[in-house]
C-alpha cells in the first residue's frame, strides 16, 4: 500500500468528507437567521418562525398542513403511528429502506406495528408483484393483522440516491387504492428527487397520503425535518410528536436555519448533483478493473463504488482517509462510507466544492493504483 505523509494537524489537512450530506456546517446566513429568529412556545403553536417554515413546507409539498420535527426518523415514526392508530397493524416497507435498516425498528418498538418487507430493486423501486403479495387479506379473522400502509423512499439511500419515476409512484398509488391502503413517503432527500425529475416536490407528493423530508441532509440545515399531510393528520402528528418528546418549545432558532436551507435549496442541490455526476464520469474514465461505477444511474447526489474482491470496502475507505499530499495542493483526506463488503458510498453536499471533487477523484486513482502495484502471491 502507498505510504501516507506523516501526521499533520487537522488545520493543515483539506478534509473532503463524503460520508453523508449530514456533514454540512451552518453557513453564516443560517447562523445570523438563528441568532435573530423571533420565537415563541411552539407547543402552543406560538412560535412565528416555526409557523412560517410549516406554511412554506405545506406550500412546497402541496399538502394542507405541515409539522416541524427533530429528524426524519421521528417524522417517519410519527407518520406510521398516525396511519396505524392501533397496535397490531402492518406496514409494507422495502427490505433496503431506511425505515427497515436504520431506524431501530421503531415502528415495532414504540408503536406496536408489524413490518413486512418487500424486495427492493436496484433502481430503488419495490417489486410491485412482491408488494401486492405481501398485503394481508385475512383480516378481520383473529389470526391476522391488518395491512394499513405502504412506505416508499425517494430518493433511495442504499440504492445510491436513485429516484423513483412519477409513473412508478402512480402505479403504487393505484395498487394502494385498490386495497384501501395509505402511502407514506420517506422523502428524506425529496428535493433531490424533485430536482432530478425536473418537477416540483408537490408533483411527487401528490401520490402519497403523507410525506417527511429532512432539512439536515442535502439542504444543509443543522437539524430538523418536516411532515406534510392533511390537516387532521398533522393535528394527530403534533399530538404524537409531544408523546415522543418532540415538543421543542422555542424551536424557531432551529426553524430559522431550515428556512434559509429551503430558500437556497435549488442552487445548492444542482451543484451537488453536477459534482456527483462529474466524479462518476471521472471514475469510469479511470477504467480500473478494481472499481466501477455507472454514471447513468447517478440520479442525484450519491455515487456507489462497486469494488473487486481484492479491494475490501473497509480497507479502501481507510486508505482514502489517510492524509496524503496531492500535487501542489495541501494534504488531503477523503472520508467515505462502506455500505457492504465491496460497495462504498460517496455523498455530495453544500460543503463539497468542484476542487474537492477533483481531489477526491485523484486520491481514489492513487489508492487504486497502489492495489494494482501490490505483489501477487504465487
Amino acid at each position: 500500500m502507498y505510504k501516507a505523509t506523516e501526521a499533520m494537524s487537522s488545520a493543515q489537512v483539506r478534509m473532503v468528507d463524503l460520508r453523508s450530506d449530514t456533514m454540512t456546517k451552518p453557513c453564516a446566513e443560517m447562523r445570523r437567521a438563528m441568532a435573530e429568529a423571533v420565537v415563541g412556545d411552539d407547543v402552543y403553536g406560538e412560535d412565528p418562525t416555526v409557523n412560517d417554515i410549516q406554511l412554506q413546507a405545506a406550500q412546497l409539498l402541496g399538502t394542507e398542513d405541515a409539522l416541524f420535527v427533530t429528524s426524519g426518523t421521528m417524522g417517519n415514526l410519527i407518520s406510521v403511528m398516525c396511519h396505524c392508530y392501533s397496535r397490531g397493524g402492518e406496514i409494507l416497507i422495502g427490505d433496503e429502506s431506511h425505515l427497515c435498516m436504520y431506524e431501530q425498528g421503531g415502528a415495532a418498538q414504540v408503536a406496536g406495528v408489524f413490518t413486512r418487507t418487500v424486495r427492493t430493486l436496484k433502481d430503488g423501486t419495490l417489486d410491485l408483484q412482491d408488494l401486492e403479495s405481501k398485503i394481508q387479506h385475512g383480516f378481520p379473522d383473529a389470526h391476522f393483522g391488518e395491512t394499513r400502509l405502504i412506505c416508499l423512499e425517494n430518493s433511495h439511500n442504499r440504492m445510491g440516491g436513485r429516484v423513483l419515476p412519477l409513473s412508478y409512484m402512480m402505479e403504487v398509488r393505484k395498487l394502494a387504492d385498490r386495497y384501501h391502503l395509505k402511502i407514506h413517503l420517506d422523502g428524506a432527500r425529496l428535493l433531490n428527487a424533485a430536482l432530478s425529475l425536473g418537477v416540483k416536490p408537490s408533483e411527487i407528493v401528490q401520490f402519497c397520503d403523507s410525506v417527511s423530508f429532512c432539512l439536515s441532509k442535502g439542504l444543509g440545515a443543522p437539524v430538523g425535518a418536516l411532515i406534510g399531510g392533511p390537516k387532521q393528520f398533522i393535528a394527530n402528528a403534533k399530538r404524537i410528536r409531544k408523546l415522543l418528546g418532540g415538543g421543542m418549545r422555542q424551536a424557531g432558532v432551529l426553524a430559522a436555519a431550515g428556512i434559509v436551507a429551503l430558500n437556497r435549496a435549488n442552487e445548492n442541490l444542482a451543484l451537488d448533483h453536477h459534482n456527483a455526476k462529474a466524479f462518476a464520469v471521472g471514475v469510469q474514465a479511470l477504467s480500473s478493473p478494481l472499481c466501477t461505477v455507472d454514471p447513468a444511474v447517478v440520479d442525484s447526489n450519491m455515487v456507489l463504488l462497486m469494488l473487486a474482491d481484492k479491494v475490501p470496502a473497509q480497507d479502501l475507505c481507510k486508505q482514502l482517509g489517510h492524509t496524503t499530499q496531492m500535487g501542489s495542493e495541501q494534504p488531503v483526506s477523503v472520508q467515505a462510507l462502506p455500505m457492504s463488503s465491496h460497495c462504498v458510498r460517496l455523498v455530495w453536499h453544500r460543503d463539497i466544492t468542484e476542487l474537492d471533487t477533483k481531489l477526491a477523484l485523484e486520491k481514489l486513482r492513487v489508492v487504486l493504483q497502489s492495489y494494482s502495484e501490490e505483489p501477487r502471491l504465487q
